[in-house]
């Protein structure tokens, strides 16, 4: 078994052009995948877009511009992803919101907008998704976590409990979608950060992270892309309703 072979798999992306979603657009494709991308953000601030369908062309690559918070959008998101593809795989969900305020500091409007962004998205990913997958024999869902829904750090609470919340409803999700072949997962980064990021970085962070991760470093979007696919991919076959730390060994 060719492990995180994607070939043919029609995948959904979302939080599609973020640093962990643009990798992972070309990341699945190399694998053989065909990609639905969705984002908030118009396509237009990823230029590489065009290159990429210059290369792979439109039986391969979908884009549509979605606000994962509202239920008509994310729904219209699955029909579009049926009408090209006529089915679905896998989706991998990265879509959050995180205000970074304090309890203290935080209104009811800040609380909520961030659980739309964070929990509520990924419920509407996993009802939607998996019920496109349903119709197409089955599938397997993977949303992003993250280590701050385990490990507390200030003005993240927001952010955290809905982390949390989202390891919880993959499991109800992974208990739910059983019987219909469908696999639910979550994965945990630590500390991760794309290229561009990381020059703006300090040498008091580089050095922090020598000392905070057992590997001595943050983490990379495709080190956190690969287990996604091996999650996606018929090598995870068996794996369901687990959640995977892809910290680096942070703060252990």
């Amino acid at each position: 078994m060719n492990i995180s072979n994607l070939q043919d798999k029609v995948i959904v992306i979302t939080g599609a052009l973020g640093d962990a979603g643009r990798e992972a657009i070309t990341l699945f494709l190399k694998k053989g995948a065909r990609i639905a991308a969705s984002d908030i953000k118009a396509i237009e601030t990823y230029p590489e877009w065009e290159t990429l369908l210059q290369r792979y062309g439109n039986n391969r690559m979908l884009y549509v511009k979605a606000d994962f918070t509202d239920e008509d959008q994310v729904r219209d998101v699955f029909e579009r992803i049926k009408q090209h593809f006529g089915r679905l795989d896998g989706s991998y969900h990265n879509v959050y919101i995180n205000p970074s305020l304090s309890i203290a500091e935080m209104s009811a409007q800040d609380w909520n907008r961030s659980m739309e962004g964070t929990l509520t998205s990924a419920f509407l990913v996993c009802k939607y998704a998996a019920q496109l997958m349903i119709a197409s024999g089955g599938g397997s869902i993977v949303n992003t976590s993250s280590i701050l829904g385990t490990v507390p750090r200030y003005n993240n609470a927001s952010y955290g409990a809905g982390k949390a919340g989202m390891e919880q409803l993959t499991r109800y999700a992974a208990v739910e979608f059983a019987p219909y072949g469908i696999r639910a997962n979550a994965i945990v980064p630590g500390d991760f950060k794309g290229e561009e990021l990381l020059k703006t970085m300090s040498a008091e962070f580089f050095e922090a992270m020598k000392t905070t991760t057992l590997i001595g470093r943050n983490g990379t979007p495709n080190e956190i892309n690969e287990v996604a696919a091996f999650l996606l991919s018929d090598a995870a076959s068996y794996v369901t309703g687990s959640v995977y730390p892809v910290t680096g060994g942070l703060w252990i």
